[in-house]
């Protein structure tokens, strides 16, 4: 049986590596642990040069990004909304995230929130490769988030067969049960 210790890395792909750096370090304060570069892919040997950089993001976590050289400039999926596809990283709490929505607006950012979730708090910008990134704080108690828990398999059989919110519990931001 495969168990999984943690994320070792999420790979993104970026513009320009060295100014995503720069972000990272200036709006969050991530280290960059390591660079690899190479004229070819390691796992398919194509040729595609390409700069992939690490970021420390905490606790072990690592962001990972890839410039490269051999294909057209990036772009999105335009198919998919702006605020689905997002980094999201945890801070300590309510008092740490107005902190850094305060830090990131002064450093000239513009920032999206605070936006409450029942269980967590966000806010949202976006890095210069146009990701969007949500800095959160869990505000939900342990019996909230087991309660959660206990029903995420119904709700998410009910949505696979309906394609709507399921009726045995209202989405997240309008539980009653979550806002005691």
């Amino acid at each position: 049986m495969i168990k999984i210790e943690q994320i070792h890395h999420v790979a993104y792909r970026c513009k320009d590596a060295k100014e995503t750096v720069n972000f990272y370090k200036k709006y969050l304060n991530m280290d960059l642990l390591v660079c690899i570069a190479e004229d070819k892919v390691p796992s398919t040997k194509e040729p595609d040069p390409y700069m992939h950089v690490f970021l420390d993001a905490g606790a072990g976590n690592i962001l990972a990004f890839f410039e490269i050289t051999g294909s057209p400039e990036m772009g999105r999926d335009l198919n998919t909304p702006l605020w689905v596809q997002h980094i999201a990283f945890r801070v300590k709490d309510s008092e740490a995230l107005l902190s850094a929505k305060k830090d990131l607006e002064q450093k000239g950012l513009d920032v999206l929130g605070v936006t409450e979730h029942g269980i967590i708090r966000s806010i949202y910008f976006f890095d210069p490769n146009g990701h969007r990134i949500e800095l959160t704080c869990v505000t939900g108690t342990q019996e909230q988030m087991a309660y959660l828990k206990k029903i995420a398999p119904d709700m998410l059989e009910e949505w696979s067969q309906t394609k709507r919110p399921p009726r045995q519990a209202a989405w997240l931001h309008e539980q009653e049960f979550l806002k005691k």
